[in-house]
């Protein structure tokens, strides 16, 4: 069964810069779009941005857009959200999701696996 795992969240001081991982297992990456998710207590869950199994990612979320990049390592079953110039209002739990459904998506595609979330809180 498909399996995700989200790492790499952390405090950082507002301006810097994160790292997010995405690793999957269960399925063969190499046909998986991956999205990327956040959502905060009391809000809906915000989707950010997705990527085809081709590495060709969809549009981003306007909050994100030209600080956030989405990219994949086939090698190592891997996506990557990289977070640039964060806000305190980027503080959230970021949630990866696939589904063996899906080779291409956007930000409203349904997928069904999701990982467990990494927290990101932006503060000084």
């Amino acid at each position: 069964q498909l399996q995700l795992v989200e790492s790499g969240g952390d405090l950082v001081q507002p301006g810097g810069s994160l790292r997010l991982s995405c690793a999957t297992s269960g399925f063969p990456f190499g046909l998986l779009a991956i999205g990327w998710y956040r959502q905060t207590p009391g809000k809906e869950r915000e989707a950010l941005s997705c990527l085809s199994n081709n590495g060709i990612s969809t549009n981003y979320a306007d909050s994100v857009k030209g600080r956030f990049t989405v990219s994949r390592d086939n090698a190592k079953n891997t996506v990557y959200l990289q977070m640039n110039s964060l806000k305190p209002e980027d503080t959230a739990v970021y949630y990866c999701a696939a589904d063996p459904l899906f080779r291409t998506c956007d930000r409203s595609t349904k997928f069904r696996y999701w990982g467990q979330g990494t927290q990101v809180t932006v503060s000084s």
